[in-house]
């Protein structure tokens, strides 16, 4: 069991992180001990104590109720940004790695004109064009992501295309729709994986981004990097306000890099080699 640990530390720390905070974003309501939206709860600006943990706002919110209602909200715009951009980048990278014809040419050109652009800026272009809501934020950072996961997905295609098994089914009649999903699909299953579990962290920064600079969740959404934005005004006589959402940030993107690595380490020999 020692050795377990010591070898899989971090992906047991990581992955630790990441089940309390899906239980606290699962019974969200049943943890805080205020709706997150109830207003003078406690006084004022009233720093951390034993009857609010994380302080109150500047409306006398219970800070703790916000923040672990926001980890509900966080888990829902980084699932649909995921899904959104993993979803369409493996169907683009599988179409285009597969494609022999003008079609992988047009699309990995199309990809890599959008892969030259940071994909927050991206984000940031789609919201302004949309409208803000968090609905257009989850959107927006999904179609963002679309790029990276595309390239991701198009490089194994390329490999795995090439190897014996793939052949042979082509040899025994294997059609076009049948060699993507049952023989390509199952091998670039791992590292989609692996790229998803760091892409959701990618998802919940760029999200998070956009909420600060007032584009994503509008008030009174306890989106935690929303909580950021409206603490702010606040950092020199109540830091509380910023603390405990950018610490939950941070631990969570943590989780998920933590995770990532470990699962990337096992999926490839040469970094276990390394190791």
């Amino acid at each position: 069991m020692a050795k377990f640990l010591s070898r899989y530390f971090n992906a047991v720390f990581g992955l630790s992180i990441l089940v309390v905070i899906g239980l606290v974003a699962l019974f969200a309501p049943h943890i805080a001990p205020y709706e997150a939206d109830r207003i003078f709860a406690g006084p004022r600006l009233s720093p951390p104590s034993a009857a609010y943990p994380f302080g109150t706002d500047a409306l006398g919110r219970d800070m703790f109720s916000r923040v672990v209602h926001g980890a509900r909200l966080t888990a829902y715009v980084g699932t649909i940004a995921l899904v959104i951009g993993l979803g369409a980048g493996a169907v683009v990278g599988l179409a285009a790695g597969y494609s022999r014809t003008w079609l992988r040419g047009f699309l990995m050109r199309v990809i890599d004109l959008l892969y030259s652009f940071p994909g927050l800026l991206i984000a940031l272009a789609l919201v302004a064009f949309i409208g803000p809501s968090l609905e257009n934020a989850m959107i927006a950072v999904g179609i963002s992501t679309i790029p990276f996961f595309a390239r991701v997905t198009y490089s194994v295609v390329i490999v795995e295309r090439a190897k014996p098994y793939f052949d042979s089914g082509r040899v025994i009649g294997a059609g076009s729709l049948r060699l993507m999903v049952f023989y390509l699909l199952p091998n670039v299953l791992p590292a989609l994986i692996v790229v998803g579990s760091l892409g959701f962290s990618t998802a919940i920064l760029a999200a998070a981004g956009l909420s600060f600079l007032g584009l994503g969740a509008q008030p009174p959404a306890p989106e935690w990097g929303a909580l950021l934005a409206d603490g702010r005004s606040y950092m020199t006589n109540a830091p509380w306000l910023m603390i405990f959402p950018g610490l939950s940030i941070f631990l969570v993107v943590l989780a998920f890099n933590l995770v990532g690595d470990a699962m990337s380490e096992h999926f490839d020999p040469r970094q276990r080699w390394k190791r």
